[in-house]
Parts: C-alpha cells; sequence; structure tokens
C-alpha cells in the first residue's frame, strides 16, 4: 500500500487502450522502467477502481507506457496515477509456497 509520504511522483492517465496504460507525468517526476504505479479513485459511474501497472517503456515529452496487472474496466483519462518508487513485489514464504 503506498502512503501519503510517497506520494511524490503524481501522474494522470492519458490513454487507456486493453491493459496498456499511458500515463503524463510532470516534468522531472518521471518513473523507472519497471515500477509499479497505482491507480485508485473511482471512475464516473462511481464505482471503486484499483489497479497495478508496471512501467514497459518511457515514450518521451513526459510519458510512460505501463501493463495493467488486471482488468483496465473503469480507468478513464485524468485518474490519478501514483508512482510507488519500486517494482512490484511478490512475498516470499511458507505462506506462498505452492502457490505461484
Amino acid at each position: 500500500m503506498v502512503t501519503t509520504a510517497e506520494k511524490t511522483n503524481i501522474g494522470a492517465i492519458s490513454q487507456v487502450i486493453g491493459p496498456v496504460v499511458d500515463v503524463k507525468f510532470s516534468s522531472g517526476q518521471m518513473p523507472q522502467i519497471y515500477n509499479a504505479l497505482t491507480i485508485t479513485g473511482k471512475n464516473p459511474a462511481g464505482n471503486d477502481v484499483s489497479v497495478t501497472c508496471e512501467v514497459q517503456q518511457l515514450l518521451g515529452d513526459n510519458q510512460v507506457r505501463a501493463v495493467a496487472m488486471s482488468g483496465t474496466d473503469g480507468l478513464v483519462r485524468g485518474m490519478e496515477v501514483v508512482d510507488t518508487g519500486a517494482p512490484i513485489n511478490v512475498p516470499v514464504g511458507a505462506t506462498t509456497l505452492g502457490r505461484i
């Protein structure tokens, strides 16, 4: 989960095509490739949306292309996107043994 203190790099969705999400960030706040991006909030219909994406490409003009790890239903242009500053993590231990 991302805390308020970690909300340093905030962008906005500029395009959604299937599982691919393009995000525009402010100048100097571009995430690194493989960083996890989180999108949480409500869509215009009032439904809760929570999607994690992974940055795959730096497009230039302060935009990145990311791939969603779940469905992109409900994502719309302008929604807030937060760069977590780290790659996607998977817990390791006895509880996940044989489940991945």
